[in-house]
This record gives structure tokens, sequence and C-alpha cells, in this order.
């Protein structure tokens, strides 16, 4: 499973241009250059035995550390960790990473915590959060130096059982695979979110915060939810989808419990993202509201975010809304949802994916065009064209149900779906319009105003 670490960037040869580069050794056997090149061929053949031959015709000592990695690689494909080990005499960090691994194999579990932590510290960037699980080693520290901590739920008026309900992480693992277009925002969400998240202790160095709180916004139907669950596949984090029913309770202050429970449960098994959906809901501006108890529930949501005794480090925060003008601005403070990303509806490309996507596996849908009815269904959202696919696919069911055979998905089926198909997307544009218009002090919707500069017409 560790063959693969450092790995030179080069290209498979042929065995018979092999064969000549072995001719052209013999003669100079003291090109370790070539040798070692010969050498790393015969890796990626998977013939370890020759590359141990070939090695042993060199004193390792004398190899520059590239060399005694490629060779302490071949002795460990060969389970000859003794040799590995002793291959391995000048110190790197890809040195030490590798000890680790070795001693990994060799069941020498403080020795392979040890490396693995040294060649952390000396070169952050090797880091490996899966390899660190596998050695139960807790690597990730926080910025003050102290290691993250475990945090107990401690509420007496909300049944833990409930608590254990409302935040139990989704199983099933989504991936940005899975997300047809908004290639701008994924780059973006990799950049700022995921990286961190995949190398803690290099954002610790600089004293970069893990974490916060990110803001979906954009028309409904067009990938929010989806992006959030891809956003904590990407992470390997543990993901949270709360139900904004889940947490409004009629009893007062039980909103609150259960909100600070859940933010609670994620702290306790960081990395992990909380995703509120329809998030206005608990974070509406507080002076639109005449009950007391939903100034309440926001001030809690506020405090949970960055309150003085509250250690959010190592969870992310993603709230979706359609209405992010209904937000209260406190909500938008640095430290909080600071980070807005605007999820516009897909582009034509981005239309010719979906549709794509969403035809895999159904009779006659390799007969597609989906370009053809991307064209043809500008301002749909995914779930417009989620909605007319199945359309289409309830025409061809009636149709095999009247031939009483199976009818295949035609292009007559897609055009007979398209006259009862329109997109829900225009409402919600020309709502956010006028707010980028005449609301746009801060700079909050340009992201808007350059989608509508580009595709208003």
């Amino acid at each position: 499973m560790f063959l693969n670490d450092f790995q030179p960037k080069k290209c498979l040869m042929d065995k018979s241009l092999l064969e000549n580069l072995e001719i052209a050794l013999s003669q100079s056997p003291e090109n370790t250059a070539l040798r070692f090149t010969i050498i790393y061929q015969y890796f990626e053949f998977d013939e370890f035995e020759r590359c141990a031959e070939l090695i042993a015709e060199v004193k390792t000592d004398d190899l520059e550390i590239e060399q005694q990695l490629i060779a302490a690689r071949v002795f460990l494909a060969l389970a000859q960790y003794e040799q590995a080990l002793s291959t391995l005499t000048k110190a790197s960090p890809e040195s030490d990473l590798l000890k680790s691994k070795i001693h990994h194999a060799l069941n020498e579990r403080e020795s392979a915590i040890a490396f693995y932590e040294l060649a952390v510290e000396e070169n952050p960037a090797l880091e490996d959060l899966e390899y660190a699980k596998l050695l139960q080693a807790a690597t990730v520290k926080t910025p003050g130096g102290s290691r993250m901590k475990l945090r107990v739920i401690s509420n007496d008026n909300t049944d833990d059982i409930e608590i254990t309900r409302l935040v139990h992480p989704q199983d099933e693992k989504v991936t940005f695979d899975d997300v047809g277009g908004l290639e701008h925002v994924k780059k973006q969400i990799r950049k700022k979110i995921i990286t961190p998240f995949q190398k803690p202790t290099l954002f610790s160095r600089f004293k970069k915060r893990i974490g916060g709180g990110i803001l979906l916004y954009g028309p409904p139907g067009c990938g929010k939810t989806l992006l959030a669950r891809a956003t904590a596949g990407e992470c390997n984090a543990k993901f949270y989808n709360v139900a904004i029913s889940d947490i409004l309770d009629m009893y007062i202050g039980e909103s609150e419990r259960k909100l600070h429970a859940i933010f609670e449960q994620a702290r306790a098994n960081t990395p992990s993202v909380i995703f509120f959906d329809e998030i206005e809901a608990l974070a509406a501006k507080r002076q639109n509201t005449r009950e007391a108890t939903s100034s309440k529930l926001v001030s809690q949501f506020l405090s949970e975010l960055d309150g003085f005794a509250q250690d959010n480090q190592g969870v992310l925060i993603l709230g979706a809304t359609n209405v992010p003008w209904a937000l209260d601005p406190a909500f938008r403070r640095p430290g909080r949802f600071d980070r807005v990303v605007f999820i516009a509806p897909p582009d034509q490309e981005a239309r010719n994916n979906i549709v794509q996507g969403l035809l895999r596996d159904r009779p006659g849908g390799d007969s597609i065009d989906a370009r053809k009815i991307a064209k043809q269904t500008g301002g749909f959202s995914g779930a417009d064209l989620m909605n007319l696919v199945e359309s289409a696919v309830d025409e061809a069911i009636d149709e095999s149900i009247e031939n009483g055979r199976e009818i295949p998905l035609s292009e007559g089926h897609f055009e007979q779906a398209l006259k009862d198909s329109k997109s829900t997307t225009l409402e919600w544009l020309t709502m956010a319009r006028n707010y980028a218009k005449y609301a746009n002090d801060s700079g909050q919707y340009d992201d808007v105003v350059t989608f509508l500069k580009k595709y208003g017409k």
C-alpha cells in the first residue's frame, strides 16, 4: 500500500529498450544513474527480484537519497524489512516517512509513530491522515501546540438518543465526481476549504484556522446540498446533515440545547462538516421577528460559531440558502460565515454533463443527444433537468405499457417532455437582480452581477 510514495515522474519503457540499457550498463557498471533508471523500470514491472540483484552490485551508503529511497522500496516490496532500514542511511523527511512505514510493516508501532511525526514535523506536506489513522496516532495539533480535545455532550434536557439520531453521519460518500458542472466553484472550494483539511499541520504552522463557516447561496435546485456533501467527502470528514425541523422545538430553550449538542458532537469527532440547509430558518434577521425565542436561537447560533468558550478547530460549518438577504448581518462577520459561494444555474457544458449522468444506465439513454438537450434548456437548474428526464422516462414507460414491450428512451420522448417543462430559476434571478442593483454596498452579490451580465439575455 505504501510502494508508490516518492515516485519519480518517469515513463515506462518497453522491454526491448530495457534490454538495450542493460547491455549498456554491462559496459559501464559504475554508471549509477543508468543503473537506477533500469531499477526503477523493473520496479514498475513488479520485477523486484531483478531490482534487488542490480542493487546488490552497489554500495548503498554511497547512493543519493532518491536512490536509497528506491532501493528501500524494493526491499520493502520483497518483505526484507531489515535490509530496507539499513539502506536508508541518509536523513530526509521522505526517508523518515518510509522508515515509519517499514516499522509499521514490522508491527513496531512506537517506532512507526516516532518516524512519522518526525517526517511531518520536518515537512508538513508529507502528512497523510489515512496513514496516521492506521498508526492510531493523533498527529493533528492546534496552533497552540496542544492536541485537539474531545468534548463530551452533557445535556440533561435533551435525550442523548435523540441527539445521536439528529447528527448521525451519512454513510454514503459523495465526491466532486458526483457533481455535474460547477468547476469554478469546485476549484475555489478545493483551494480554500479542502486543502486545509488535508494538510492541517502545514496550516497550523502558519496559524491558519481550519474550518469556519461557508455560506452557499443561489436558486433552488442548483446543487447546494449535493455540493456540501461532496465537500465533506473530499475532506474525508464526517458529514452531519442537520434538518431544521429537528432543531426547532416548541419548548422554550430546547432549540438552543439541541443546536449546542449538535456542535458538541461535531467538535468531538473532527474533522467534521455540519450542514444546515435552509439556514435562514435559524439565522433570520432578529429585527424582523417579534418572538424573543427566535432571537435567542440566533444568538445561540452566533455563540456556537465563535463563542469565547468554543473550539471549532477542524469543524466546517456549511449553510445553504435561497434567500441570503434574509440572514442576520451578524452571521457575515469575519470568523463566521465569512466565505460566501454563489451556486449559479449550470451553464451549457454543465447541463450536458448532468443530462449524461441522468441518462446513464437507462434503456436508450446512450442514443439521446445530451448536447442538444443542453442547448435547449438554458436557465434550467439541476432539479429542472432531473424533472425533464423523469418526464421523458414517464413517456417511455407509458408507451412501453401500451405496446406490451420495453420501448427505450428516444428523442420524441424528450421533445414531448420539453413542452411540459420550464425553468424554475428565472423568478429567483429576477429577485436577485434587484438586490444586486440596490443592496450590494458590501459587494456580497458581485458574483450574481457577473452571472447576470454574462447570461442575463
